[in-house]
């Protein structure tokens, strides 16, 4: 089985080329790997631009079907696109997918009142292997269908995190343009998923983060071995960014 690694890039560095230019690079020396993107500022951008409604609640879209059309035709298109022609210039041969090709997601309508948003209930993983050993880079558009009408609209970390689990994968990646989890304005080395949610009920940890450290908690309890949180100096070894751990179990 190939030692892999799930990298996720975070979606409103997406609006920035010399980013996207340099996280292809930095992803090259971490091959083989499966990418997986947001995209959100893009689909505020269009939202607005269309007339439709733009809110979030506790960083989630809330998404009525004509936002859920919008958000499956800007990842699904010009995001992943933008995302496959930057990693094929840093010289990986990436191939764009979204969840629905090939039965390569599937969801179900996520908990609250948060309209067309989903979370993944599975993962084709025998797709992903087969490009994986084909020598290619799947690029993963996080939208993702219960059986019929538009894909839901699921968030890019949850997405990656599903992935990484099932993949057994060597590392998730959340890559974003902080240097890791911050608490009392300092970037912290380590945190145990037991940490998690108490960060979270503080406020130390929200919106995009608590998504992150949720993420994390879901990869390790699936199967992932290992979850780094932070910017492109995660790619200057091992020990950067916030590694997110499982609690050390003392023996009997």
């Amino acid at each position: 089985m190939l030692a892999r690694r799930v990298a996720k890039i975070g979606g409103n560095e997406l609006d920035r080329p010399e980013w996207v230019a340099a996280c292809a690079r930095a992803l090259k020396r971490v091959e083989p790997l499966v990418v997986v993107h947001g995209g959100g500022q893009a689909i505020t951008n269009w939202s607005k631009r269309l007339g439709l409604p733009v809110e979030k609640r506790d960083g989630v879209r809330v998404t009525t079907p004509e936002v859920a059309a919008v958000v499956e035709m800007v990842l699904s298109g010009p995001i992943n696109r933008q995302v496959v022609t930057a990693l094929r210039a840093a010289g990986i041969d990436a191939v764009g997918l979204s969840g629905v090709d090939g039965g390569l997601l599937t969801a179900r309508r996520a908990a609250g009142d948060l309209g067309h948003v989903g979370e993944i209930t599975g993962v084709r993983a025998p797709l992903l292997e087969s490009l994986l050993l084909a020598g290619l880079t799947p690029v993963i558009a996080p939208v993702a269908p219960d059986g019929g009408g538009v894909p839901f609209n699921v968030n890019a970390d949850q997405a990656a995190s599903a992935v990484a689990a099932a993949l057994g994968a060597q590392e998730l990646l959340l890559i974003s343009d902080v240097p890791g989890v911050q608490v009392s304005g300092r970037t912290q080395q380590e945190l145990v998923v037991t940490d998690i949610e108490g960060l979270i009920a503080s406020g130390v940890a929200k919106d995009g983060m608590a998504a992150k450290l949720r993420a994390a908690v879901g990869a390790l309890a699936g199967g992932a071995r290992a979850v780094r949180i932070g910017d492109l100096s995660l790619f200057d070894g091992p020990a950067a960014g916030t590694r997110v751990v499982a609690p050390v179990t003392q023996p009997a």
